[in-house]
């Protein structure tokens, strides 16, 4: 079977620890799409394609070279419209309210710079619109923090929201094709957060009965709900129950054992999947 990553990290731990465990038996290579050769007309209808394309990267390269995959046929996990929806955190929370999604609401505000006036009467959340890394989150508690960041983020598209009252830890939930992980982390927002946004530390894993089976099948909802089969939810629990607080397609899942061989039972599935589909062309392989 011949795998693709189309990441410019395929060192990334839970991608090295997949690889690892397919390499003996299939072949697996890398996209970075950063590079000219990653460019979206590299997908040509002559060239066979591969069983399955892991698509870890949100760059929009990365996602018009999914989209051109797509469109020859290509199995992509997660595939480019479903990265896409998360991408857009105005769209994202659109979508989770319709699902009926315990999502946290906001406004979208084109400009930081126009909250500059804004006198909050309760603590915010400023977010980038568009996630990426490096975004803006920040809590801010008056006018004078607003200001601070606008030296920076003036002309940033944001997403408003107010401050969920919490225990001040993130349940961070991962899903691989069913497959349910979580762990534990101080929030970056709290105040006696040990890492601020610039230094997250890993969170502590948490065993299946650590948490309540609803927030479980919260997160198979929110899957369904997105089109997403490797994705992860940070939620927050307000005392009414969790609140979700974003959703990320394709993480990172740090630190989580049995989620590489998730990752790769997933990538076998959907390449045998693939193979025996009707007029199926694809590379050989091992």
């Amino acid at each position: 079977m011949r795998v693709v990553l189309i990441t410019p990290r395929p060192d990334h731990p839970l991608l090295a620890a997949a690889t690892a465990l397919l390499r003996p038996d299939h072949r697996v290579e890398v996209i970075d799409p950063a590079t000219a050769a990653a460019a979206p007309q590299c997908a040509e209808p002559e060239r066979p394609l591969a069983d399955v394309y892991l698509l870890k990267a949100r760059t929009p390269r990365a996602l018009a070279l999914a989209h051109a995959l797509e469109r020859h046929g290509a199995v992509v996990v997660n595939s480019a419209a479903a990265t896409a929806r998360c991408q857009d955190r105005t769209r994202m929370a659109g979508l989770a309210h319709r699902a009926g999604l315990p999502f946290v609401r906001g406004r979208t505000v084109g400009a930081l710079r126009e909250l500059a006036g804004l006198q909050p009467t309760r603590p915010l959340v400023v977010k980038s619109r568009y996630s990426r890394r490096g975004d803006l989150v920040a809590r801010v508690d008056g006018a004078r923090e607003i200001r601070a960041l606008c030296g920076i983020w003036g002309s940033e598209p944001v997403v408003v929201q107010p401050f969920a009252a919490n225990d001040g830890w993130d349940r961070k939930l991962w899903v691989i094709s069913g497959q349910l992980f979580a762990g534990l982390r101080r929030s970056e927002l709290a105040e006696d957060s040990p890492a601020g946004p610039a230094g997250r530390e890993p969170a502590e894993p948490l065993a299946p009965g650590d948490l309540p089976r609803d927030w479980y099948d919260l997160a198979l909802r929110t899957g369904a709900a997105f089109g997403l089969e490797v994705y992860g939810l940070d939620l927050v629990d307000g005392g009414g129950g969790p609140l979700i607080v974003d959703v990320n397609a394709f993480p990172g899942i740090r630190g989580q054992a049995g989620a590489p061989r998730a990752l790769a039972e997933l990538v076998l599935r959907k390449g045998a999947a693939a193979r025996s589909a009707p007029g199926a062309e694809r590379s050989p392989g091992r």
